[in-house]
């Protein structure tokens, strides 16, 4: 831009020069036919040059070209003219210059809208010989006409492909595209174009319908478009498992109980489903005017049926969670008014981020179960499947009478699998919201054949979506449903063609990670192994145990730590009775220290400028705090009474000036604030010291306690507010409620560090500091239990999730070889994970090649389907197209043979190196970038976490 910046004159120069006629060896003689005094050009000045043509001369080359705008010299400068007002007529049914004996002339409103801009264009049918209707002789022109009968209005198939694709990628709403066309057709305001809004959006979507039914090969069926079936629309995922496409002859023969745990959890199903509440739609126009078309044929649910089953679950309320967010005000929004849907829920497959055929359907009335299982069992139509892995962000209440709710769906889409075979998870970035027992039955991490599927792919997949809520909002349903079906359809399409890198990066990183993680688990498991052998192998027994049986009763989790939070509370009972043993006289200990100031001080600190009441309240605190500090220090004169004597200077200070100080600003002087143990001694009654030292411990376990409860509670506040909120009204209020989150966080923090500092002045140092440590800032992390970035896959878990309590010597080694057996069981289940995505990986790619030689077969046979039925010049085209499908599938496979020929050999290495004794396979995966040639960003469509926006300081999503 610098560079560019030194000839802006230059290029200011050459825009106003076109502004003229050029040279005069240009100008002078006609650039067709060479005669005098030329003065129109064309304004597209890609077609012809820059040179000037006779008015004949213009329409003989513009006679294939009407939607052009050409300019006139009148003398002093160039006048815009349509060719239309120069004369030119479009001829159909007949070659460029060829005369017709019958012409029919078209409307003298008649408009074709191109790239170009709006245009009138005056057009003639022809009446000859041919008994071609008018649309089909507009059709064999690529003009797409509005109407069937007696059409007006027309858009070139150029536009229309480049509306589709603008729509589809940046969101573009056919109001803003037709408008951006009018004004290159209206530039100074003072020749309005046609409005031809309506019939444009009548051409969007009848081309995206019949798009859809083309690539879907219904174009060669003999059966027609009638003979569509339910989902047939929809692009399918090629790396998925589908009998006779994908999968090895004779699958179905396979005895389970017989196969190898690899080759098991190779055909897994896995799917996920959520909601998504910005996609509502108002309750405008109607179905009689704006119905469906193909119902049920793509990625949305049949309406019909769907409408049908819902009217016998009017009744039903909202899914609940376990989370415990449903006490907070942000559940209780349910603006349904003048809505007819409130959102849509859909329905992935987890592993690959593609739109299930019959996936999607709109609510009515929140997240309600009889939706969500007729979306469900709508996208499992006509799938043959031994397992199923279901990933839902609710799936611990959704899970509950699962299997009655299935009987009263129609008996056509009832699962045939014993129950067994269903297991249900809840995505990483969900889970830790959720109560402690729903953590390790509903975790990926802990699934046996999971890999690192993390089963956030459907909230990824709303991201693309949410684009378009604005435009749908307001269509009628069978206009939104297209729009939304081709969006679905363009998302399937990307990720298709993105696989080629995505699977390449995935493999590779899964190898390399994959040996990190098995070399770290068998240094560790030999370690223990040396000392407990026996211990060890009764702990992976029990791991494989669970995991068969995770979802079939309340086995107790060998991946989670009993232990219950003893809190102050707790303590302070404690202290009280051996108080009242030890005085004999009845006399409690009352505790009145810190946590009260900081608080007044952390609340007049975050208001920069009270107002009057807020001034009012912090003065009223202050009083009676002011109170309990005059207690405290009667008090303290019983139990401390030589403390001043033992300040320093700076103590001694602030103790005498404590009058002229407000309350939060005291300092109440501790034994734990005394740093030297003999002038404590002196200075505090025996006992006391030890006294604050257990009050110490029990206040830091309850702010450590306090702080993941804040952090589990802010990571649920911004998944809701991300998902829910989108007006500023709620959208302040939520940042209001985030806003006292925050607050308690920053308060828990401070707590836990006054404390342990304290701590540090009160004991030397020793096993208590292996559960209370020091608290960095990058320990205010969600747990990574339901992690997604960082996640439990490649892990190091910030301490405060797993404290060891080891306060108690006798009950320290019974805690540690707890503690020991978790960290275990779950670096056992990380290298696993590693192991069998590679597994997972490998015959995903090996799908994905299989079903591409399969759908050119299915095309080459398609291609004379319909050769004795129809005419000689459409049997060409269906050939042309089939062959043409069938050559790109070909020539797909061939390149994703070869592009993963080299990583799919070190993939089978890393596999084979756990049987090979003696020989360690090193995978080298370094300068194996992907360069993507087919115009996808395969980073943009990379399988990774979704960006969540992170509302509070210092959350960390490991």
């Amino acid at each position: 831009m610098r560079t560019w910046a030194l000839h802006q004159d230059e290029y200011l120069d050459e825009m106003l020069r076109l502004e003229g006629r050029g040279y005069a060896a240009i100008y002078s003689k006609c650039g067709g036919c060479g005669g005098a005094n030329p003065v129109f050009r064309c304004m597209q000045q890609t077609c012809y040059g820059p040179g000037l043509y006779c008015q004949a001369c213009l329409l003989t080359q513009h006679a294939c070209l009407p939607t052009h705008w050409v300019q006139e010299w009148n003398g002093r400068f160039f006048e815009r003219r349509a060719l239309v007002d120069l004369g030119l007529v479009v001829q159909l049914g007949h070659p460029p210059g060829s005369a017709c004996r019958a012409p029919l002339q078209a409307s003298k409103d008649f408009v074709v809208i191109d790239v170009t801009g709006v245009h009138k264009v005056a057009v003639n049918y022809c009446l000859c010989d041919s008994k071609l209707e008018k649309r089909q002789q507009l059709m064999r022109v690529c003009w797409w006409p509005a109407t069937a009968r007696d059409p007006q209005t027309c858009a070139t198939f150029g536009v229309v492909r480049l509306f589709q694709m603008l729509n589809c990628l940046g969101k573009v709403s056919a109001h803003d595209f037709l408008r951006s066309l009018e004004l290159l057709s209206n530039k100074d305001g003072l020749s309005r174009p046609p409005q031809r809004r309506r019939g444009f959006r009548h051409i969007v979507r009848q081309y995206r319908t019949t798009l859809m039914l083309k690539r879907a090969g219904r174009g060669h069926a003999v059966s027609g478009i009638v003979g569509t079936a339910q989902g047939e629309l929809a692009l399918r995922c090629r790396a998925c498992p589908q009998p006779g496409r994908n999968l090895p002859e004779g699958w179905n023969n396979i005895n389970w109980i017989c196969l190898t745990a690899d080759d098991r959890y190779k055909y897994f199903h896995f799917l996920a489903q959520d909601c998504n509440f910005r996609l509502i739609n108002r309750n405008v126009s109607s179905e009689a005017k704006d119905p469906i078309m193909g119902d049920g044929w793509g990625y949305f649910v049949n309406h019909a049926e769907y409408t049908k089953y819902l009217r016998q679950h009017v009744s039903e309320e909202e899914i609940l969670t376990c989370s415990g967010f449903q006490a907070m005000f942000l559940a209780n929004r349910k603006r349904v008014k003048g809505l007819r849907t409130t959102g849509v829920g859909g329905v992935t497959c987890a592993r690959h981020n593609m739109w299930r055929p019959n996936g999607i359907g709109d609510l009515q009335l929140g997240e309600r179960q009889s939706n969500m299982d007729f979306i469900l069992f709508s996208a499992l139509l006509n799938t043959i499947i031994f397992y199923l892995i279901l990933s839902y962000d609710i799936a611990c209440q959704y899970s509950k009478n699962f299997w009655s709710r299935m009987e009263g769906l129609p008996a056509g889409m009832q699962l045939v699998i014993e129950r067994i075979q269903v297991w249900f998870k809840i995505p990483n970035f969900h889970l830790p919201p959720h109560k402690p027992p729903c953590h390790s039955p509903y975790s990926f991490h802990y699934m046996w054949g999971a890999g690192r599927t993390h089963g956030e792919t459907v909230e990824q997949n709303w991201e693309f979506t949410n684009g378009a809520a604005a435009s749908t909002k307001m269509m009628g349903l069978g206009t939104r449903a297209a729009t939304l079906e081709d969006l679905f359809g363009f998302h399937n399409w990307r990720r298709e063609v993105a696989w080629r890198g995505i699977f390449k990066r995935r493999m590779g990183e899964n190898v390399k990670e994959g040996q990190v993680h098995r070399d770290a688990f068998e240094v560790f498991d030999a370690a223990l192994r040396e000392v407990v052998p026996e211990t060890v192998e009764g702990w992976k027994t029990w791991v494989h145990e669970w995991e068969s049986q995770q979802h079939t009763d309340g086995a107790e989790s060998p991946f989670e730590l009993k232990e219950r939070v003893t809190s102050m509370r707790d303590i302070r009972l404690k202290l009280a009775k051996e108080e009242l043993l030890r005085s004999g006289e009845g006399v409690e200990v009352k505790r009145e220290d810190t946590p009260s100031t900081q608080n007044l001080a952390v609340d007049v600190k975050a208001v920069a400028n009270p107002t009057e009441t807020q001034t009012v309240g912090f003065m009223k605190r202050r009083v009676a705090l002011t109170k309990r500090i005059r207690a405290f220090r009667t008090l303290q004169r019983t139990y401390m009474p030589k403390v001043r004597r033992f300040l320093n200077a700076t103590q001694r200070a602030l103790w005498d000036s404590e009058g002229d100080r407000d309350a939060e600003a005291i300092r109440l002087f501790m034994p734990s604030e005394l740093a030297d143990r003999t002038k404590r001694d002196k200075a505090c009654a025996v006992g006391l010291a030890e006294v604050e030292t257990e009050l110490r411990i029990g206040e830091a376990r309850e702010a450590l306690e306090a702080l993941r409860q804040g952090l589990r509670t802010r990571t649920m506040t911004n998944r809701y507010r991300l998902r829910h909120c989108t007006g500023q009204r709620l959208l302040t209020r939520g940042q209001g409620v985030l806003r006292q989150i925050n607050v308690k966080i920053h308060k828990a923090k401070l707590r836990y560090r006054y404390v342990r500092h304290a701590l540090t002045r009160l004991k030397d140092h020793g096993a208590w500091e292996r559960e209370l440590r020091i608290l960095e800032e990058s320990d205010g992390g969600i747990a990574a239990l339901g992690a997604v970035a960082l996640g439990e896959s490649r892990r190091t878990l910030s301490w405060i999730w797993y404290t060891a309590k080891a306060t108690d010597p006798d009950e320290a080694e019974l805690v540690e070889g707890t503690t020991l057996r978790v960290e275990w069981c779950k670096a056992y289940a990380r290298m696993r994970r590693w192991r069998e995505d590679v597994v997972l990986v490998e015959e995903e790619m090996r799908r994905t090649i299989e079903y591409g030689y399969w759908a050119s077969c299915e095309w080459l046979a398609r291609a004379s389907a319909r050769s004795s039925r129809v005419s000689e010049e459409l049997d060409e085209g269906l050939v042309a197209y089939a062959w043409e499908q069938a050559d790109r599938e070909d020539r797909t496979c061939g390149r994703l043979t070869a592009d993963w020929a080299a990583i799919r050999a070190k993939g089978r290495a890393y596999l084979a190196n756990e049987t090979v004794a003696g020989e360690h396979v090193i995978v080298d995966i370094v300068g194996e970038e992907d360069i993507d040639d087919n115009g996808v960003d395969d980073d943009e469509m990379e399988e990774g976490p979704p960006d969540y926006e992170d509302e509070g300081d210092d959350e960390v999503i490991e």
